[in-house]
């Protein structure tokens, strides 16, 4: 099995080999405890930031959808500290480290109560649409991550595969109705994480999600990152943000990309 673990020092070589390094106890024991607090109110409280993935009524994610883009709303406490964090030198840093000066694209938050489908495996670079260079990740573990609770797994190396066309997903098992083809003999690596843990991967990087079977929350803060030196993006992930905290605005992809067409890059 492929360790992810990093030290910081060692995470531009690993994330090179791997397309995805794990870094221990990046956020402190009180911000992740505020995260949780702060997401679960609002979501209990006004789901309104909650992203419409069309799931059906009596789907426990119709009551904790995903947030997509909380960044984008800062009349809220979440907000407030999405756009914070999105931003906070400490992931910036990381980011920079490993695909050179960046611009933040997104923030998300994803609650993932028990019994709540996982998401089939993709690639996030397919919804982001940045070229020529591509995207990266920041997966913030706000409660233990691990398999039963639908933690991520990940297949190590596959961010030289590029972007894989998707097909039909398996929707008992998946809350979106895509995922991408597994070339023959990968290794997929579940993941483990603790709470403040930040996984770093590639746009390319194969991952995805199974079902929360544990009595327990799989609670995450995501934010995604586009290099400076991409000179577009898909539409929806305008405009961007630099570390400065100033917006800037690249060239929108045309629709479909590698993929044609009939496909709509969007939200993930």
């Amino acid at each position: 099995m492929t360790t992810l673990l990093t030290e910081l020092a060692d995470a531009p070589t690993r994330y090179e080999q791997l397309g995805v390094v794990q870094v221990r106890g990046l956020l402190t024991t009180d911000e992740i405890t505020r995260i949780r607090d702060v997401f679960t109110d609002q979501v209990e409280r006004d789901s309104s930031l909650g992203h419409d993935d069309h799931v059906p009524e009596d789907d426990v994610l119709r009551r904790y959808p995903r947030f997509v883009h909380p960044h984008r709303h800062p009349d809220t406490e979440a907000g407030r500290i999405a756009r914070s964090l999105m931003l906070d030198r400490r992931i910036f840093d990381v980011v920079e480290s490993l695909i050179g000066p960046a611009f933040a694209a997104q923030s998300m938050f994803y609650f993932k109560p028990p019994t709540a489908r996982g998401q089939a495996m993709h690639q996030d670079n397919l919804f982001l649409q940045a070229h020529p260079e591509t995207c990266i990740a920041a997966w913030i573990g706000i409660d233990r991550c691990a398999a039963d609770n639908g933690g991520l797994a990940v297949v190590p190396g596959s961010h030289r595969i590029q972007v894989l066309c998707p097909e039909p997903a398996d929707e008992s098992e998946s809350f979106t109705n895509i995922q991408v083809p597994l070339p023959e003999g990968v290794e997929i690596t579940q993941t483990e994480l603790e709470p403040g843990d930040v996984l770093f991967f590639h746009g390319s990087l194969v991952h995805g999600s199974r079902p929360n079977t544990s009595d327990r929350f799989r609670r995450s803060l995501i934010f995604h990152y586009v290099p400076q030196a991409s000179r577009e993006v898909a539409k929806f992930y305008n405009p961007l943000i630099a570390r400065t905290g100033e917006e800037v605005s690249i060239a929108e992809s045309a629709d479909g990309g590698a993929c044609g067409d009939g496909w709509q890059p969007g939200p993930h």
